[in-house]
């Protein structure tokens, strides 16, 4: 089993990619799609296509995406869901599975508390994938969020409906 982690943002989307064999899991590819200053929607177009390359390069059968929290400033919450869009739109545009995990699951998943610091997940994906280095924040939270489906149980009995897991 191939998972797409992704963490959204609309200046910086990172992506994870991992495998998944048996109860282990092994490290395939991560990075960043990063988007210029400019109007929303071409910056949007570039988390969509940029995505989609990573989909076409990596053929994942699953993917994970991270939950967008209410934030302090509402024009910003709006802007992640947006990204978060069309992050989720690359997947159902592929014909994927899409599940979704908040930043306390996935913190969860991996570090063991609901409340850990970026360092700590980025430590924490380096030691489980052993990696020679520690990933960007972003990147590692996208391998984070894939480490979590990857365990969540969400693989055994799910069936698809609407591009989502249920």
């Amino acid at each position: 089993m191939r998972i797409l982690g992704i963490d959204p943002g609309l200046r910086v989307t990172g992506f994870g990619v991992i495998d998944k064999v048996g109860q282990q899991i092994f490290y395939v590819a991560s990075g960043c799609i990063k988007t210029p200053a400019g109007e929303l929607p071409a910056r949007l177009s570039v988390i969509l296509q940029g995505l989609g390359e990573v989909i076409a390069q990596h053929s994942p059968n699953q993917v994970a995406v991270e939950k967008v929290f209410v934030n302090v400033n509402p024009q910003s919450t709006l802007l992640l869901g947006q990204a978060r869009g069309a992050a989720i739109c690359a997947a159902v545009l592929a014909q994927l599975p899409v599940a979704e995990y908040t930043a306390l699951q996935v913190k969860q998943a991996v570090v063991g508390h609901g409340h850990a610091e970026k360092m700590q997940v980025q430590l924490m994906v380096q030691r489980l994938l052993s990696l020679s280095g520690v990933p960007s924040s972003d990147a590692a939270d996208a391998l984070a969020c894939a480490i979590c489906h990857a365990h969540s149980g969400a693989l055994a009995g799910r069936r698809m409906k609407n591009g989502r897991l249920v």
